[in-house]
């Protein structure tokens, strides 16, 4: 993929992929933050373990099939990080904390 590249235009590319990185995590939280919402309304808990265990099986198996250099096991704790991150954004919304 990368043969023949300088470090520099490596971690140029590093550079360009944290920024989708960081605007798509952005754009999951937001919807993550707008279930909360909804969440609220209903009366529900921002924690569901049943869900956060199906969204975990689901990431799994899609690492398991897109091999990469991350194996399952990691892409799975780094899910775990954004939920917990998704979940803190949903308790300030509900608290009127949108910061």
């Amino acid at each position: 993929m990368a043969e023949g590249l300088t470090i520099e235009e490596l971690r140029g590319r590093i550079d360009v992929i944290d920024d989708q990185l960081v605007r798509l995590l952005n754009v999951r939280v937001a919807c993550a933050v707008e279930v909360g919402r909804l969440k609220q309304a209903q009366g529900l808990p921002v924690y569901q373990p049943d869900r956060e265990k199906q969204v975990l099986g689901l990431v799994q198996e899609r690492a398991t099939t897109l091999a990469g250099p991350l194996n399952a096991d990691a892409v799975v704790r780094i899910f775990e990080r954004v939920m917990d991150e998704s979940r803190r954004a949903e308790r300030r919304a509900a608290d009127g904390d949108e910061t």
